[in-house]
Formats: structure tokens, sequence, C-alpha cells
């Protein structure tokens, strides 16, 4: 059984700290590492928040209308601000103070989503707010905007814009963190009730990572990233990092539903890791 990422958030920066360690680099250098960790855990909560946020949004098939009952993998208390099908729309996902536990993520807090108008729809925005919120004891806060900008009806697109975002890990390190992205729709879309079959595309975009002692990593699409609804993790795609020591690209492989990924430095050496 593959680990939830937000296990790998240790495992992450201690990989990419071995590149460091046998440099003998500095300090910040190894802030910059410890900061892709963060980066991968940051953009993989914003996946997650983003899925959460269509799962309880997206109608159902039996009733077009969404519902206040849990979708299956929300171990959460759901209310939504009106009843009525009229916007804006507000749904308030309540894991509670203690948490609960799916797929051995335990998250606790709230995210208040809010609708403009459906997802689907072409200048619809679907805003998701953290509320003293957190994924397996890191608290996340920030604002995630996610704006249908579709101008083809057949490949749906939007950009996903985080701001004022920060990530507080277990050992109360903080990393502030901020971008925006162009993503498209590339399959799925003729089944607008199912979400299984949606595969999603990121085309351009970057976000910075700024640890709080100033070391600050900025990855960037370099090619196209490929996200199947179903599948936890990015499974094709390449991204440019840079930031202190870090200089080389992130590929994320042949579009299999894996944790692997490698990462080349700027003088050719390879490393394998996972998430």
């Amino acid at each position: 059984m593959k680990k939830p990422i937000f296990l790998f958030l240790a495992v992450c920066a201690t990989a990419l700290t071995y590149i460091s360690c046998s440099n003998n680099d500095s300090v910040v250098e190894q802030t910059d590492v410890t900061a892709v960790g963060a980066s991968v855990a940051i953009d993989a909560a914003n996946e997650m928040d983003i899925s959460t946020g269509l799962l309880v949004t997206t109608p159902t098939a039996s009733t077009g209308k969404t519902t206040e009952t849990p979708p299956a993998g929300i171990c959460a208390t759901i209310t939504v601000s009106p009843t009525t099908d009229t916007y804006p729309k507000v749904f308030t996902v309540d894991f509670g103070t203690a948490g609960c536990t799916t797929n051995q993520l335990t998250r606790k807090g709230k995210l208040k989503i809010t609708l403009t108008g459906p997802v689907t729809t072409t200048g619809s925005k679907m805003t998701i707010e953290r509320i003293d919120y957190s994924i397996n004891g890191l608290k996340l806060e920030g604002t995630i905007e996610y704006t249908n900008t579709t101008t083809v009806p057949t490949v749906p697109q939007w950009t996903r814009k985080v701001t004022n975002g920060k990530l507080t890990d277990t050992q109360g390190r903080i990393f502030t963190n901020s971008g925006i992205h162009t993503i498209k729709q590339t399959a799925g879309v003729d089944t607008p009730f199912l979400l299984d079959d949606n595969v999603y595309e990121m085309i351009d975009g970057n976000h910075t990572v700024t640890s709080e002692k100033g070391g600050t990593l900025t990855l960037t699409v370099l090619e196209t990233l490929v996200k199947k609804y179903s599948c936890m993790f990015v499974s094709k795609g390449k991204l440019k990092v840079q930031g202190g020591f870090l200089n080389g690209v992130v590929d994320f492989g042949n579009n299999d539903c894996d944790s692997k990924y490698t990462y080349t430095h700027e003088n050719g050496t390879v490393y394998n890791l996972g998430m």
C-alpha cells in the first residue's frame, strides 16, 4: 500500500539532504533542501484540498444536487448554505478538533469552501479557506482560489492561485508559500457526475516556498504535469527547481501511479527518490 505523501515530508528532506551533506554545503543550503520536502507536502495538500472541494460540491448523478451527506472518503461533517440551488454557496467541511482518519491521513479543523457558481461554469470560482486545519500534524494556512477560465467547452481549464500559504511542520519550522498555475482537464469531461475518470494537466506556473530562515526555493513547470484524480501522486511531467545549492529538474516519470521520481542536478548527477 502506498503511504500518503504527508508521511514522507521528513523522508523527502532527508533524501535530498544527502546531496547537501555529500558536498559539504552550508546550513543555508541545507535549509533550501528542507524546503523541497516542505514544497512537496504543500503541493500535495493543495491538490488534496481541491479534490475535497470538488468531491463535496459536485452534484450527485441521482439528484443533480449537492448534499450534506459526506461522500465516500470524507470523514467529516458537511454543512451547506443555502441549501437551495442559488449562489454564492458555502460548504463547511468540519473534521473536528480531535480529527478523523481516512487512508492514514488524519485531518483536523475546517475547510470553508465558497462557490460563486458551479465549478464547471466559465467564470465561477471555488475559494478554499483553512481554519485551524492540519494534516498528519502539519498545520496549513492560507487560501486557494480555483477559477474556471474555460474558453473551449471540451477542454475545461482553471487557474489555481495560492495566497498567504503557510505550513508549520511537526518540529515547528515555518514555510510560507504562494503561486499560480494553469490546469486543464483532458479526460472525464463527458461524465460530469463522476470524478474518478478525470485527468488534469498542469501546463504552466510556479510556486515559491520560503523558510523562516530566509531560504527560498522556486519550482516551475518545465514539462506539463499529469495528475489523475484517482491517483494520489503526480504521474508524469517535470519541474525546474532553483534555490540555494539546488539547481536541477524533478522528473515524475512515465505516467505510472506511483510515488517515484528523480532529481537531476545541474552537474548531471541523478538521484532516485520517492515521496
